[in-house]
């Protein structure tokens, strides 16, 4: 599936104009979901130049200095760039009715509103007021470890990344990882080829499978593999906050 409108069309109807029962049977199936070509390189490139500003980012993370692997990213600022807000707002009520039927089949009674806002307004109520979309940056040696992106009591069980750089050109190395942790099995490991201004939708902490015995919950984590050349940029798009 390819996002041919072009980056002149607003990134709503971009968004609108996706296959998205494709994508949630994608989702359901594999715990992830890809969506090639949603921004144009234009866009990527303008993204990925704002990590050298310090204004419009509320703090800076050192991978190394907690274990969290090597490398650096930064969460913006309220107010969000306008592309960034634009992407939170128009992916979270596609993602809703994913969101909700899954709490529903693994038990989980919290449901989600159908407006960002109103999620948002619920985060913050809670105390996670802080914005969590965020630009990481990966030179050469430089990795991220398997991991989920929780950050509170609140959260939304489905992100988005985009890649900003192009793989071969701008960098080489750094895949994208996936790991399933299935009960009383091996986990399984996936590796998502993105190239620039591709977008992966993923879950960020478990998902429903259903097995012989019914339904039951696989746990989800996600990394970047070692970076061999070049620098990498990347944009996680949270769509709750952090206390």
């Amino acid at each position: 599936m390819s996002v041919v409108l072009g980056h002149r069309v607003p990134v709503g109807r971009r968004v609108a104009a996706l296959d998205w029962p494709g994508l949630e049977g994608e989702l359901d199936a594999q715990g992830s979901a890809a969506i090639p070509g949603l921004l144009s390189p234009e866009e990527c490139r303008e993204i990925a130049g704002l990590y050298a500003q310090d204004a419009g980012f509320r703090s800076r993370v050192v991978m190394a200095r907690h274990g969290f692997g090597r490398g650096e990213y930064r969460y913006f600022a309220y107010p969000l760039p306008a592309l960034v807000s634009k992407l939170r707002a128009t992916l979270y009520p596609r993602l809703v009715p994913l969101a909700n039927r899954w709490n529903a089949a693994m038990g989980i009674k919290v449901r989600y509103p159908a407006k960002h806002a109103d999620f948002i307004a619920r985060c913050h109520a809670a105390g996670q007021s802080r914005p969590t979309p965020l630009l990481l940056q990966y030179d050469p040696g430089d990795y991220n470890c398997l991991h989920q992106d929780l950050y509170g009591e609140h959260v939304f069980p489905l992100q988005t990344v985009v890649l900003l750089s192009q793989p071969g050109r701008d960098f080489t190395g750094g895949e994208f990882v996936l790991t399933e942790q299935r009960p009383r099995m091996q986990s399984r490991a996936e590796v998502a080829p993105l190239a620039q201004g591709d977008a992966l939708i993923i879950a960020v902490h478990h998902r429903p499978v259903q097995g012989t015995r019914g339904t039951y919950r696989v746990n989800l984590r996600h990394g970047v593999s070692r970076l061999r050349g070049g620098r990498r940029h990347t944009l996680g798009v949270i769509f709750h906050d952090a206390a």
